[in-house]
């Protein structure tokens, strides 16, 4: 890239990009998130903010996950994170799809595999949003302060 640059990029240990997401992340076992990891951060960043969703799902998109206030300082999630509205580092969790709050994992009909993308955006702002807040009320705060926008997607089918 010009000027030595490198884009800015989301991965799973959990699961590579496009391949199956391991049983233990979904509903049919432990139901605990993966492991995510990010980098290149754009300058001016300050704060991240990540969606996963299901565009495939009958009432679609389905989401799994609302996370939001995450300092640009924090390089990824661990696996298994609690299902609280406030993690460490003053990240926040918000509600699923579900109603409620942090992850929930892939869950969708037998038949053919459903799409997971985790979405994760880099925001010129720390939102003002309290707990619990929708996927809705995130995209509304976040209109025009994202810098840039990453993604991975893993696939699931019972």
């Amino acid at each position: 890239m010009p000027g030595g640059s490198t884009p800015f990029r989301i991965e799973s240990p959990s699961f590579n990009q496009g391949a199956a997401i391991p049983r233990k992340h979904t509903c049919e076992a432990e139901n605990v998130s993966p492991e995510l990891v990010w980098t290149d951060a754009p300058a001016g960043t300050k704060s991240l903010a990540l969606v996963c969703e299901d565009p495939d799902a009958a009432m679609a998109p389905w989401v799994h996950w609302v996370i939001y206030a995450i300092p640009p300082s924090v390089r990824g999630l661990k696996p298994s994170q609690p299902t609280s509205e406030e993690l460490p580092e003053g990240i926040m969790q918000g509600k699923n799809s579900g109603r409620r709050i942090g992850y929930s994992g892939p869950c969708p009909p037998p038949g053919k595999p459903h799409r997971y993308y985790f979405k994760l955006y880099a925001l010129d702002a720390e939102l003002p949003l309290g707990t619990g807040v929708e996927k809705k009320d995130l995209e509304k705060a976040m209109r025009g302060h994202i810098l840039a926008q990453t993604e991975v997607m893993g696939l699931y089918s019972r």
